[in-house]
């Protein structure tokens, strides 16, 4: 079923509030903070249709909504307005990998620490032929998600298991700039209240990916831009 003007634009302005915040939204947010054009009454209508869709879930002893990873998709594809990396951080970045362009391992590990730095995320890599990197994992605790100990200490093992983040990113088809797993995307129901965005690269004979991994309400217009350019930056240094 496609979606209406006025119900794409609450759910766009529900996605956004709620990956600002990480709070259930409510009518009355909406109504005071977006310019909707409709009564709160309305906006509570069209949330109970987006949510009969499946774009939208109540959370538990909350009166307000949150997306589902399917509204999360149906953003990133269609709604997102990515912002512009800006060039002086692209030469920042691509100036501190140079020196280690003909070492695949140091590059790849450089990037990871990196990108782990400039997003503020915890970041992964990992290759073809079972290599693991990963850098900020003490990044995770700053989003509420983590709060849940038995989430992050799953997340945290699987850092040592390379075949799992190798089968991850070796199901992407295409040649897409940037790739985003999301919920029940992913093997571990552990990990349903997580996302990883990541880019393929090919360094040196062997192809990888790159990537972030977070809750699903990652900040999307900031963090693509960002990936997809390690992505292709160490498709670029490594050849």
């Amino acid at each position: 079923m496609n979606l209406s003007d006025r119900q794409i634009k609450i759910l766009k302005a529900i996605i956004e509030e709620y990956i600002e915040s990480a709070q259930a939204v409510g009518s009355e947010t909406l109504e005071k903070k977006y310019q909707l054009s409709v009564s709160p009454a309305t906006i509570r209508n069209e949330m109970v249709q987006l949510t009969n869709l499946g774009y939208l879930k109540k959370p538990h002893k909350s009166a307000g909504r949150v997306p589902t990873p399917m509204a999360l998709k149906y953003y990133v594809s269609r709604l997102l307005e990515q912002e512009v990396m800006p060039v002086s951080e692209e030469v920042s970045v691509k100036e501190k990998m140079w020196n280690v362009r003909h070492q695949r391992q140091e590059l790849i590990s450089e990037a990871v620490h990196t990108l782990a730095e400039r997003s503020k995320s915890l970041a992964v890599a990992s290759t073809d032929d079972g290599q693991l990197f990963y850098a900020g994992s003490a990044n995770i605790l700053d989003y509420p998600e983590f709060f849940d100990i038995d989430l992050t200490r799953a997340v945290l093992a699987h850092l040592d298991r390379s075949a799992f983040w190798q089968d991850l990113y070796q199901r992407s088809v295409g040649n897409d700039p940037f790739y985003l797993i999301l919920g029940e995307e992913f093997p571990e129901e552990i990990f349903f209240p997580c996302s990883y965005l990541y880019a393929r690269f090919n360094s040196n004979g062997h192809s990888g990916a790159i990537g972030i991994v977070g809750p699903y309400r990652l900040q999307y217009r900031r963090l693509i831009p960002m990936v997809t350019y390690f992505g292709e930056l160490l498709s670029e240094l490594g050849r």
